[in-house]
């Protein structure tokens, strides 16, 4: 495989085409709201695309940390995903269950420990179970493999770094939750926090990205539309939100997937803001 960094969505049909390549490594992160009840380890072991491993994004995470699937230190990710048989030169390719959730954050997972050979399938395991492509069970017991963890962190923002910004507006903060769960008019999935926004936000539903038949994501030339609708400007810093740092990689794949390259994500997101009696919001 060649040494220049693969595109960050990639096809089905590229996939398929590339499975027996051993330098491909495919990961299933798919990770659902508490509230749907479901349990995405046992959906991944009832059938997954052939070789994949499971991404646990509770799992991979500061356990330690009250706040849900807050990054681990580097160490710490440099071993779970080492155990997934995840190494320095592989190439993984990320899917969820729904191809709209949470696929995004693996590979920004992975972009924040130093690994840039990392995709996401466009469409996810919907779009390939919708094309009647193999489909194994069971769980993959991979061989471990060497990863040196390089934390990067110009790609993540914390509580400190978004408060500061609210006086100086360096970046664009853009939040992917609902509109009734940005203006306060609908109740956030988790109880005790706050409704609204962090001031002087902007609002783009990741969902906004997808198209609703398929999953996949809408052209760069609509996602340019779609950003600069939402108030934002791509060439300028961004930083991306939601509730909990999941659906914000949405925002941040788009991102970058239109050329921009100053996107971080707040990982705590409106969990930790809106859970927080000390951080002003806006309605």
């Amino acid at each position: 495989m060649a040494d220049t960094e693969p595109a960050a969505l990639l096809g089905t049909e590229w996939l398929a085409d590339h499975l027996g390549d051993p330098a491909v490594r495919v990961v299933d992160g798919s990770w659902h709201l508490p509230t749907l009840d479901r349990d995405p380890k046992a959906e991944y072991v009832a059938g997954h695309i052939p070789g994949a491993v499971f991404f646990d994004i509770d799992g991979i995470a500061d356990r330690s940390n009250p706040l849900p699937h807050m990054l681990p230190d580097p160490a710490t990710f440099a071993a779970q995903v080492g155990a997934l048989g995840l190494g320095d030169d592989a190439h993984i390719v990320a899917y969820d269950a729904t191809g709209v959730g949470s696929a995004a954050r693996v590979w920004w997972n992975f972009r924040v420990f130093g690994h840039h050979r990392v995709s996401v399938l466009d469409g996810g395991m919907a779009k390939w179970r919708a094309e009647g492509r193999p489909v194994e069970t069971g769980a993959v017991e991979p061989e471990p493999a060497r990863f040196n963890a390089r934390f990067d962190a110009t790609l993540v923002r914390d509580l400190a770094a978004v408060r500061a910004n609210i006086a100086t507006g360096r970046e664009q903060v853009l939040d992917a939750r609902a509109a009734g769960r940005f203006v306060g008019t609908e109740p956030e999935p988790r109880e005790g926090l706050r409704g609204g926004h962090i001031p002087g936000s902007h609002n783009l539903p990741f969902l906004d990205l997808y198209d609703p038949d398929t999953k996949t994501l809408k052209p760069p030339t609509e996602l340019v539309r779609l950003y600069r609708a939402a108030g934002i400007d791509p060439d300028r810093p961004v930083v991306t939100s939601c509730g909990s740092g999941i659906t914000a990689c949405n925002l941040a794949l788009g991102l970058d997937l239109i050329g921009a390259r100053r996107v971080a994500v707040y990982d705590g997101s409106w969990t930790e803001w809106g859970g927080r009696a000390d951080t002003p919001v806006e309605t």
